[in-house]
């Protein structure tokens, strides 16, 4: 029996042992003529190769190997962190509420199974303490727009925005507007975030400078808002620019949360209390092999 089917099989029998939600695979590992019931989702990661790595640093004997465990560390952190953020981004989509997932991480070099719970995700935990000030099917509509304007931008053009929930009376009077509000006078099931049909909407005016207010039922007050707010003492990422600079002041200053999306990359950011609370890089949903 070959490498790749006895990993396949173990971590399916893992999975049906610990009654598992759902089985994440990362690489191109085939689950052909295996019999489950339970959910397999496949998502992309760039492979990595240790060996490239030591080959490409000239290092060998003891230095080599040093090395190597130092690499396969690194590299074990971070196929963690690709496997939450990918449970994450289901547990958004309400692909996966609740349970443990069995993660496959297939790279050139290695195989690892690994058995993640969904209610110690460090990202879901951050999320469920943003839905404690916001409903939860506010926050999860936002954020789907947010995952879709990442991947797909607007008509093939990368393009950031934010949103700020929550907490829209103080939001308003501490920003203005830099163009004519497009949701000024509109009715009410034109502005929510819940209904689906407004996504191309929103996704239309995240084009525009500013940000989006959004209050805690879903309606959105504004888009094309400047925040008045001072970003002294904001302690954020190097290199971030004055959108998230601005939405983590505006979630110092009131109760609401902010979600920004930068037009580089595409990286989905949360601040609460004036600190990021969530960074997801990968957003690229995963697909459901059965």
């Amino acid at each position: 029996m070959d490498r790749a089917r006895v990993i396949v099989e173990a971590a399916t029998r893992m999975a049906r042992e610990l009654d598992a939600a759902a089985i994440m695979v990362s690489g191109e590992l085939s689950f052909e003529g295996i019999e489950t019931d339970i959910p397999i989702y496949y998502t992309s990661m760039r492979p990595k190769s240790i060996i490239d790595h030591l080959v490409a640093t000239g290092k060998e004997g003891k230095g080599a190997a040093r090395e190597l465990i130092d690499q396969l560390s690194r590299e074990s952190a971070g196929n963690i962190e690709h496997l939450q953020n990918a449970v994450a981004i289901e547990y958004v989509l309400d692909e996966l509420k609740k349970g443990i997932v069995i993660g496959i991480i297939e790279t050139r070099d290695s195989s690892s199974i690994i058995v993640h719970n969904l209610d110690e995700n460090p990202l879901i935990k951050a999320m469920k303490e943003c839905e404690e000030r916001v409903k939860p099917e506010v926050i999860s509509a936002v954020l789907k727009i947010a995952f879709d304007i990442a991947v797909t931008g607007r008509e093939g053009k990368k393009i950031g925005t934010a949103f700020v929930i929550g907490d829209s009376e103080e939001v308003l009077k501490r920003s203005h507007q830099m163009i004519l509000n497009p949701y000024a006078g509109q009715e009410e099931s034109d502005r929510n975030v819940l209904d689906k049909k407004n996504g191309e909407s929103i996704k239309e005016f995240a084009q525009l400078d500013g940000i989006f207010v959004v209050d805690e039922s879903g309606l959105i007050h504004a888009a094309g808002r400047y925040l008045d707010v001072d970003g002294k003492n904001i302690d954020i990422e190097k290199g971030l620019g004055g959108r998230h600079v601005s939405a983590a002041a505006i979630s110092r200053d009131t109760v609401a949360v902010a979600i920004t999306i930068s037009e580089s990359g595409g990286v989905i950011r949360i601040y609460k209390d004036g600190k990021e609370s969530i960074c997801i890089e990968s957003v690229q949903p995963a697909t459901r092999y059965l």
